[in-house]
Parts: C-alpha cells; structure tokens; sequence
C-alpha cells in the first residue's frame, strides 16, 4: 500500500476523531485496566471474526461504519444507538454492518474491564484492525473518547452515491474538510461492493437519454451490463468497487 492510500483511513481520526474532545492520545488504556491489553483484546476479536468469517468483508463494513458514524457529529459511537428516530434508521445506515463484531467486542472488554472503554474507541481500534488484516499498513489510533448519547436519523447528511462533485465539494466544506481531504477519503473505496441500483442510470439512462454515460469505456459498459441487467431476478445485483483487488487495502 502506497504512502497517500496509507493516509486514507489516518484521516478519519486526523480530521474526525481527533477534534471531538480535545485529550486523546495514543495509548489511552495503557495501566488503566490491570495487566489486560485493550488494543490486544480488540484485535484479537477482529482477528477471530476475520478468519472465521463471521461477518463479510470487515474492513469494508467497518470503514463505512466509521465514516457514517464520524461525518454526522463526530466520531461518538451515535451510530450505534438503536432507536425509533436514531441514526441507525437513517436511509444511508440501513445497510451498514458489523455492529454484532462491535458487540462481541464490547462484551470482551466489559469481562475484563467495565465500563472503562467507550464504543466510539472500539469502532476506532477495530477499523484500524479491519484494514490491517486486509492488506494496509498498521497506524497507532487514539483512544479516549466519549460516547454520544444523542443520535438523530434527522442528522445524517451523509454524501450520497449519485451525488455531484460539486455538491460534494460543498457538503464536505460545511464539514470543515477540503477537496484534499475529500478525495482522500474516498479512497477508502477501495474495498467494498455497491448496488447496481446507485449507478444503473449510467448504463442505461445516463442524464435521461435512454443511453449509457458515454464517457464509460466500452469494456465497462459490458461489464455492468453483465453483471447489473436492466431487469434481475435479484432484487439487487452488486459489483465490487475495486474490480482487480475487492477485499484487498492497496492502490492497484
């Protein structure tokens, strides 16, 4: 993995995590709950669920579960709060996974410690596991933050897939970030899938034309066409966001 695509996921704490309460710092845990190590147990989990498989593609879904949780009021576990009006019901959130992986290790580190770390950190320390075992390179994370306790559906202004670069460079300055940051953090594409049903007008209706984007190459076009049909017994199809390296951390 390249040194910028390393920056990807550093980010999410340098421009998010970093500013919510002032006083984090590497090591956060350290002595705080007897001989136990909190990262080594987080890990540890991460590592278990990864190999044996018992959520899909963790760094893709952790990832997107820290940017969904970080973009709205920072990175506060708020995400994580299940209610009739949270941001868990929220439209962009309704597929967001990995919140069992979350649990599991919550409930490992309450046997060891209760009450002493907050979820906001594990989401913090698991992605940064997550991405490792996909291929990136480790980083040190910052611990000590707080848990949220408010979380509003009504707060979610996530960027959504079909929006403009425009309106994006707008909606990421309105979060204090610049268009450096925000391709930045697009890079955290690299792993994942996404619904043919986000980008299905650019290969059969691109601006209302009843044609493809003609900017699409022609292997692409196949491509889509194959895997996303115009008309699928699936209720909807996907296709991986990095076709050569789908669950892999890199810049190929």
């Amino acid at each position: 993995m390249s040194k910028a695509l390393a920056l990807v996921v550093v980010l999410f704490f340098v421009l998010f995590c970093g500013k919510c309460y002032g006083e984090l710092r590497v090591g956060f845990y350290e002595g705080k709950c007897g001989k136990t190590n909190v990262e080594g147990v987080v890990q540890n989990v991460v590592e278990t669920w990864h190999f044996e498989e018992k959520e899909k593609d963790i760094a893709a879904a952790l990832l997107r579960m820290h940017f969904h949780d970080c973009f709205v009021k920072g990175c506060d576990a708020s995400i994580l709060l299940d209610g009739l009006t949270s941001e868990r019901k929220a439209v962009p959130n309704s597929s967001v996974r990995g919140f069992g992986l979350i649990d599991a290790i919550k409930e490992a580190l309450e046997a060891e410690c209760q009450g002493l770390v907050s979820c906001a950190d594990i989401i913090s320390m698991a992605t940064r596991d997550a991405v490792v075992l996909a291929g990136g390179k480790w980083y040190d994370v910052e611990t000590g933050r707080r848990d949220g306790d408010v979380s509003l559906a009504s707060n979610v202004n996530l960027p959504a897939a079909t929006i403009s670069v425009s309106d994006s460079i707008k909606l990421f300055a309105s979060k204090n970030l610049t268009q450096y940051d925000m391709v930045y953090l697009l890079g955290g594409h690299t792993v994942g899938i996404a619904r043919c049903s986000l980008f299905k007008d650019r290969i059969y209706n691109f601006n209302k034309t009843g044609g493809p984007d003609p900017s699409m190459s022609p292997w692409l076009l196949a491509e889509l066409k194959d895997k996303c049909p115009r008309i699928s017994l699936i209720f909807d199809n996907t296709y991986p966001l990095d076709v050569k390296t789908p669950s892999l951390v890199d810049n190929s």
